[in-house]
């Protein structure tokens, strides 16, 4: 019997973080987690941290839902479109996103994504949702290789954090 490759292994979790999530690509009307809604935010987002075990201090958002960095992207320009932004929903934003406890403000951006929406950006990283993490507090697309990167949490200083 035939062992899935890796690649077929990281399609089959791409496949069910779809399923179980219904393949979103947007956050919710506050801009605040991922949604299959497509509906873009009326808020601001709120950027936060919070302490998470071995990983340290990390940013959330204002719910505790963990954001990433996709080492893909160029500073202040996203690479994760279609495909990509189901899986890892870009953390957007109507306006300047709020500064929440232990996060600097001038490492604190927006940048326009391809369609117009605004995406928040840390230390110029563009900032995603992993859809994969269901609830508040989950990590689970810390260090990921998906869509031709990996992906990270990232620390107060704006910087990826390998576990």
């Amino acid at each position: 019997m035939k062992r899935p490759t890796a690649a077929a292994s990281g399609t089959a979790t791409l496949l069910l973080a779809a399923v179980l999530t219904g393949c979103s690509d947007s956050t919710t009307a506050e801009g605040h987690g991922p949604t299959a809604s497509g509906a873009s935010p009326s808020a601001p987002a709120t950027v936060d941290t919070k302490s998470e075990g071995k990983l340290g201090s990390i940013l959330v958002d204002d719910k505790g839902n963990t954001v990433y960095l996709f080492l893909a992207d160029k500073k202040n320009k996203s690479n994760c479109t279609d495909a990509c932004a189901k899986a890892w929903p870009p953390l957007l934003t109507k306006g300047a996103a709020k500064v929440g406890d232990g996060v600097n403000k001038k490492l604190l951006d927006v940048t326009k994504r391809s369609n117009g929406d605004e995406q928040v950006t840390y230390n110029g990283h563009p900032l995603y949702y992993y859809a994969a993490d269901t609830k508040p507090g989950q990590t689970n697309g810390q260090g990921l290789n998906q869509f031709g990167a990996e992906w990270y949490v990232l620390d107060t200083r704006g910087n990826k954090v390998e576990s």
